[in-house]
């Protein structure tokens, strides 16, 4: 895998990961969710661990779909005027 690839991957996972934080940010309060029926968790960690979350879920989203498109990452790179 390429730097190039990696960078298809993470970078719009990244900021799809930005997005839905924000929104979690905006319609979840951390304070009010009990986990396992007795444990709190505080905001920061809270909203720490669901970026991060939707930083894997949508960086594995991206990989399948380089995975499963057309071409190679080299092939996609190339410019539409070299594929006479």
């Amino acid at each position: 895998m390429t730097i190039r690839s990696l960078m298809w991957i993470l970078w719009p996972s990244f900021l799809v990961a930005g997005v839905l934080s924000a929104i979690v940010f905006a319609l979840v309060d951390p304070l009010d969710i009990v986990v396992l029926g007795h444990m709190q968790v505080d905001r920061l960690t809270f909203y720490t661990v669901a970026f991060f979350l939707f930083w894997l879920a949508v960086a594995v989203a991206c990989a399948l779909s380089l995975y499963m498109s057309a071409g190679s990452p080299a092939v996609l790179a190339e410019p539409a005027d070299s594929l006479d």
